[in-house]
């Protein structure tokens, strides 16, 4: 049986120019709501109110059906076009009564920005890549120091992690590296083969693959996919932590989410990466290959066209490459994990980012490394 509540009361006092106030007492929850819902359309059904103020400083305990009947008093239910004010509530009252107040929407004029011009897009882009740039500088630092700190406390790295990573993100890899790099070496040696053919130099094909591959396509077409398939894996992965809060729960225990989870992807990212990089060029070069033995070239004629076209630091550069291409690419995939916002769509926004941005840096840092080894003449 419920509890036998106590008695509440209305009282209505009426001043001049249609002003009135409306006091309410003692108790207002489930049980007496009902009868004091009655009491207050009685009083003021026929009463002529301009303004009506309610004191509800003699309230007590009070929930949500006694706060409803406050609510509809605030918006004109039972006075319709005088809404009243509210005379003392106190503020655990007034918790209760805030999920029945929302906020009104803006205008919708108000709060809209006001459109960039050109120089001002320009600037805040610059200013917002700027901002993106110092963040990952100050992740690599964390990773450095991560990695820095691990001699000193080995079991911290956790090799088995490591492991796991290499096999998904490395060898699981291989069917769809092998494939683009064979179809990337097929098609430079098709399209090279059909301009040679003009100046009847179709030997240089084996040339041309040769150094495109090892020292430009094989190393960007491995960082691409990896940073498709391998970089939204780690953002998708510490992002799914983020959002489920494992990476506070981590930090809790006094673990650091850095040695705990980063360290081991970027390692294994760094390290798969020159292995596949070397596998695309040997796939991307067989291609080309394929191409010339079906036009007539001899194997032998080929192979010595291509220990003809390289050198050893064509190899060096292309691995390189893979090398500071695996970096990025685990690097920012982890990042944009760890940055991780909050709501439904956060994993996803981490993901485009992380695999946007490794693009991105693989295309950057592929131009830096043309324009010193063209300088350097290496």
């Amino acid at each position: 049986m419920p509890p036998t509540p106590s008695q509440p009361s209305v009282r209505l006092t009426e001043g001049p120019g249609g002003s009135a106030v409306l006091a309410l007492f003692g108790p207002l929850d489930v049980w007496t709501a009902p009868r004091v819902r009655r009491d207050v359309a009685q009083c003021l059904a026929d009463a002529r109110i301009a303004s009506l103020d309610v004191d509800v400083t003699g309230l007590g305990r009070g929930d949500m059906s006694g706060m409803a009947i406050l609510y509809e008093l605030t918006e004109g239910r039972f006075t319709p076009g005088v809404t009243a004010r509210l005379v003392g509530l106190r503020p655990e009252l007034a918790k209760i009564l805030a999920p029945f107040c929302p906020e009104e929407p803006p205008s919708s004029d108000e709060g809209r920005p006001r459109p960039l011009g050109t120089l001002e897009a320009i600037g805040s882009w610059t200013i917002d890549l700027l901002h993106h740039a110092r963040e990952h500088v100050a992740f690599l630092g964390a990773v450095a120091q991560a990695f820095a700190a691990t001699p000193s406390r080995p079991r911290t790295m956790r090799w088995s992690e490591v492991s796991r990573v290499f096999d998904r993100a490395g060898v699981d890899a291989v069917p769809i590296v092998s494939l683009i790099s064979f179809l990337t070496g097929l098609i430079i040696a098709f399209e090279a083969a059909q301009t040679l053919a003009t100046l009847g130099a179709q030997i240089y094909v084996a040339n041309t693959i040769g150094l495109v591959m090892v020292r430009e396509l094989g190393p960007i077409m491995t960082a691409v996919v990896l940073a498709g398939r391998s970089g939204s894996a780690f953002a998708a992965e510490l992002g799914t932590m983020k959002v489920n809060e494992e990476l506070d729960a981590l930090e809790t225990m006094g673990l650091d989410p850095v040695r705990f989870l980063v360290i081991q992807r970027v390692l294994a990212g760094t390290l798969l990466t020159p292995l596949l990089t070397a596998y695309a060029m040997a796939v991307g070069v067989l291609g080309g290959a394929t191409v010339m033995l079906a036009i007539g070239f001899h194997p032998a004629l080929i192979w010595q066209q291509l220990v003809a076209a390289l050198r050893v630091s064509d190899v060096v550069v292309g691995l390189s490459k893979g090398l500071v291409f695996g970096v990025a690419v685990a690097t920012i995939g982890c990042q944009r994990g760890m940055e991780t916002g909050e709501g439904p769509s956060a994993v996803g926004v981490s993901t485009t980012r992380a695999v946007v941005a490794g693009i991105l840096s693989v295309v950057l840092i592929d131009s830096l490394f043309t324009a010193l080894t063209y300088l350097a003449k290496v």
